[in-house]
């Protein structure tokens, strides 16, 4: 038996605009702007008042997967553009000292296990990145992009054709946002 309306309603806070127009939906709050295509036939996103509110009348399966992911997605924007999401990762080297620099839009990782030529990585859309010592700081109001450029530089740091029980050099991810 299906249920006749699912609906997840999302509270906007304070000093967050929200605009949803034709699937997407755009929030801008004190630290950026957010914006992402969230659109299916049969479930409707609108923005009332002081809210989000995501529904489907008749849901089948996916249609009550995808209000719930909706919301979650709305959820992250809206605490990214109010709060804004940080990861933290260590640079870590037993054998060849790490340099790490940050380079218009690329990190730049140097004398990575002694390589002469340095690895290279994306930085996505608005994040900042920043490298004080061994911490590397990313920090930004989309999650998905501090998220990614995270997990691409620890990619650029695998280890490949040695035993990576005795080489553990690398810049791993040690702090990411709780829930």
């Amino acid at each position: 038996m299906r249920l006749g309306l699912l609906k997840d309603e999302i509270d906007i806070p304070d000093k967050v605009h929200v605009t949803v127009q034709n699937g997407i939906v755009k929030v801008k709050g004190p630290q950026g702007e957010v914006s992402k295509k969230l659109l299916h036939p049969r479930v409707k996103l609108e923005a009332k008042g002081k809210s989000v509110v995501v529904s489907s009348e008749f849901p089948r399966k996916q249609e009550k997967a995808l209000v719930g992911t909706y919301g979650a997605h709305v959820r992250n924007m809206l605490r990214g553009v109010s709060e804004g999401f940080e990861y933290k990762m260590k640079i870590v080297y037993a054998h060849f000292p790490i340099k790490a620099s940050v380079k218009g839009d690329a990190f730049v990782i140097e004398n990575f296990l002694g390589e002469k030529s340095p690895r290279r990585t994306k930085i996505l859309g608005t994040t900042k990145v920043e490298v004080k010592g061994d911490q590397v700081t990313l920090k930004g109001p989309n999650v998905e992009d501090v998220g990614q450029t995270a997990a691409n530089i620890e990619r650029a740091t695998k280890i490949k054709g040695f035993d990576p029980r005795i080489f553990q050099d690398g810049i791993y991810i040690t702090e990411k946002p709780g829930r």
